[in-house]
Parts: C-alpha cells; sequence; structure tokens
C-alpha cells in the first residue's frame, strides 16, 4: 500500500477531474461525486490502485528489467527527466516516434549512429573531415540526442511502460499493448481505464499531482533496486557453500542412479521380448494356404461342364448324316 495521506493528495489537487461533457463513461467507478460540472475522483480508490501499481513496479526493479516512463506533454516533461534520471531508467520526453516500440531494430540503428559520430570525435577522424561534413554531423548529433538520447541504453523492450496521459500518448499505448507490454498510466475522468493494466485515477494536468505520483513510483522503483544490490552480495557469500555442498549432492545423486541402473538393469535381461519375436518364424500360415492350388477345382469344373456339352453336340450331329431323303428323290429324277 502507498504512504500517501488522502490529505496530501487534496492539497495536490489529485481529485480534481475534467468536465462532466468530457467524461468517459468506463471512468464512472473511480468518479466520486460531481461538483460545479466538473467530477470529483474518488481518492481512496486512487490510494489503492497506486500502492497495487508501486508494488508492481517494485518487482520489476528487483528482477533488473527497465521500465519506460512516456510524457511528452508540456506539463510532465521536466517533472519525469528530473526524476527519473536518477533511478536510471529510459524516458521520452520529446515527441513520441512511430515504431519505437514495434520497429526496435530500425530505433536501434539510430542509436548506433550517435555512438559513431562519438567514436569519430574520439579517434581523431573527425578532424579529417571538411566544415561542411562537420556540420551535417553535429547536426544529425543533435536531432538523435533530442530523439533517441533517453532511451540510448536501452539494449532490449521495456518490460513495462508508464503513460502521464493515455489520451496524447495513444502510440505509445497501442505499440505497448501489440507487444503485450504491461501499461502503467495516469487516467483522468476523460479516458478509457480498461485500456491500461495498471490504472491510477489521478489529475494528469497539474503538476503537483504528476510530482506526487511519480515521486511514489520512482520510490518503489528505487527500493526495488536497493533489493537487487543486497541479493547479490548474499548470492555471492552462499556460493562458496553452495560449491562444497554440491560434490556430496551430485555424489549422492550418483550413487542413487547406479542403484537404481543395477536394481533395472535384470528387469531388462528378464524381459525377452527379442526371443519372443521368433513368431514372424512361426508364420508359415501365408505358404500353407495354396489358394493358388486350390484355384485348378474351379479350372477342372468348366472343362467338365465343357465335355459334355462336347458329346451332347457329337450326339446330335449325327441327325445330319440321317436325311437319306436326297437320293431317294434322285432315283424318282432318274425313273
Amino acid at each position: 500500500m502507498s504512504k500517501l495521506n488522502f490529505e496530501t493528495l487534496l492539497n495536490a489537487g489529485v481529485h480534481f477531474g475534467h468536465q462532466k461533457r468530457k467524461w468517459n463513461p468506463a471512468m464512472a467507478p473511480y468518479i466520486f461525486e460531481e461538483k460545479k460540472g466538473i467530477h470529483i475522483i474518488d481518492l481512496n480508490k486512487t490510494i489503492v490502485h497506486l500502492g497495487q501499481a508501486c508494488a508492481a513496479m517494485k518487482q520489476i526493479a528487483k528482477s533488473g528489467k527497465k521500465i519506460l516512463f512516456v510524457a511528452t506533454k508540456k506539463q510532465a516533461k521536466e517533472i519525469v527527466s528530473e526524476r527519473v534520471i536518477k533511478i536510471n531508467m529510459p524516458y521520452v520526453t520529446e515527441r513520441w516516434t512511430g515504431g519505437m516500440l514495434t520497429n526496435f531494430q530500425t530505433t536501434r540503428k539510430s542509436i548506433k549512429k550517435m555512438t559513431v559520430i562519438d567514436k569519430m570525435k574520439s579517434d581523431g577522424t573527425w578532424e579529417t573531415l571538411n566544415k561542411r561534413e562537420k556540420l551535417f554531423k553535429t547536426r544529425q548529433r543533435e536531432k538523435l540526442e533530442k530523439t533517441f538520447g533517453s532511451i540510448a541504453e536501452m539494449t532490449r523492450q521495456p518490460a513495462a511502460i508508464f503513460i502521464v496521459d493515455i489520451m496524447k500518448e495513444h502510440i505509445a499505448l497501442a505499440e505497448a499493448k501489440r507487444l503485450n507490454i504491461p501499461v502503467f498510466a495516469m487516467v483522468d475522468t476523460n479516458s478509457n481505464p480498461k485500456l491500461v493494466d495498471f490504472p491510477i485515477p489521478a489529475n494528469d494536468d497539474a503538476t503537483k499531482s504528476i510530482a506526487l505520483i511519480l515521486d511514489e513510483i520512482c520510490e518503489a522503483i528505487s527500493a526495488g533496486l536497493e533489493d537487487r544490490k543486497n541479493i547479490k552480495p548474499d548470492a555471492e557469500t552462499g556460493g562458496e557453500e553452495t560449491l562444497e555442498a554440491a560434490p556430496t549432492q551430485t555424489t549422492r545423486k550418483r550413487i542413487n542412479k547406479t542403484e537404481a541402473v543395477a536394481e533395472a538393469a535384470p528387469v531388462a535381461e528378464e524381459v525377452p521380448v527379442a526371443e519372443e519375436v521368433p513368431v514372424v518364424e512361426e508364420a508359415p500360415v501365408v505358404e500353407e494356404t495354396p489358394v493358388a492350388e486350390e484355384v485348378p477345382v474351379v479350372e477342372e469344373a468348366p472343362v467338365a461342364e465343357e465335355a459334355v456339352v462336347e458329346e451332347a453336340v457329337a450326339e446330335e450331329a449325327p441327325v445330319a448324316e440321317e436325311a437319306p431323303v436326297v437320293e431317294e428323290n434322285k432315283e424318282d429324277e432318274e425313273a
């Protein structure tokens, strides 16, 4: 939970929202009441959600991952840059270039151009350039420093992103949602908190409100970094003990493995699966099924029928020979 008091939030103006006609109905659970046409944010829910966000930020920083802060509006530029530099986290206070996260390879290429120009100044190759080339390189370096200087040390995509106004930074929010990066954001009454993983209902236009919320977030991150530093020496001191205890554990594991193998080895010998395979040799059933030899029975049957037919034809043939009527007619003609 956060250590902020109700009175400190009131004095900072965290409870002031936008006008009623500009509100988003999704913010209804976080609105306390309406007063003079302006919505008032429920500070009790602000404290609860801020505590959840700080706890999550502390765990991310404890794991050694980076958190990207995005705030390009005038009220939050200086506040974010001053506080985030102290915890050594990347931030974007100038224009958000499209594809900074989704097309991270090209952003890394532009950051490498900055390092190349810095190497030219250190190696002495800068003096070999003419006046026009030097002017072009310096302008290019300044432009890249303005847009990508704060994320020069970010070698990979951030583990989380913190946004001050999601209505203004809708491109950064869309890229983070596309890459499944958890989003922490200050949510005012004119925005949709359902688009954010960890919404913090608060006034995102007042400098005091932004400074107060960022102070709590930065304190949680610094606490997570300190916990990470304390874990490292403990791991180093415990390393010798683990090295001494390691051989005993490994030897025990080896002994257990050898015993298990020795017990399991006879089982493999008792299973004469390979000896029972001769069932394949006992399968001359294919040879004993002389289906092809029995087929002649079918061939002999039509032969007998054909023989009977031929004999019947042979017996009927003499009927044609018994016709001597022609000879008698010839004798009648001769007479």
